[in-house]
């Protein structure tokens, strides 16, 4: 899926609008934005938005979320304000507007919410950073794109009787080819 500059916003945007500032720094924003749109891709065959992630030192990170928080500061959707923070500062996002979700579908809005309470509700900044530290954001190198389809490589299981079964069927069907 190409990226949708319009969707991304709008969803930056709703999450902002969600989640009360305490509960919502840079971490969790990018984090609850990484959430949903891979669980859109496992779950709906395609990502919300299809932004582009790149591997940091704290885990995937949105390509377009500057441009996308400097549009809606402009527009005066929302305010980001810097707050002292016990190791350092704390980058908040509050909604000054309610947010445009009529660009998503039910089921969309199903897996942001999930993804969004799970992410700020359910885990601290550092928690969810660990989460996100998977065996696909090991394989990328920092500054490398993370590709939707690498969430397979978490979906790995055991071998078992059914597996082997249907790879010599492949097999078979590639020498009587």
């Amino acid at each position: 899926m190409k990226y949708d500059k319009v969707k991304f916003r709008k969803l930056v945007h709703y999450i902002c609008n969600s989640i009360e500032a305490d509960f919502l720094g840079a971490t969790k924003l990018d984090k609850s934005l990484w959430f949903a749109d891979v669980l859109a891709y496992l779950h709906l065959e395609k990502p919300i938005t299809g932004e582009t992630y790149i591997k940091r030192q704290f885990g995937p990170v949105p390509y377009h979320i500057l441009p996308a928080v400097d549009e809606l500061v402009k527009a005066g959707m929302i305010v980001v304000k810097e707050k002292p923070f016990y190791v350092g500062t704390k980058r908040e996002f509050i909604s000054l507007t309610e947010p445009d979700v009529s660009v998503f579908s039910p089921q969309e809005m199903a897996l942001i919410d999930y993804a969004v309470n799970y992410v700020c509700k359910e885990n601290t900044a550092r928690s969810i950073s660990a989460k996100s530290h998977n065996r696909i954001w090991e394989l990328a190198e920092i500054g490398e794109e993370i590709p939707y389809h690498a969430i397979w490589a978490t979906q790995l299981g055991e071998i078992d009787e059914h597996d082997i079964a249907w790879a010599k069927n492949c097999l078979k069907a590639m020498v009587a080819a």
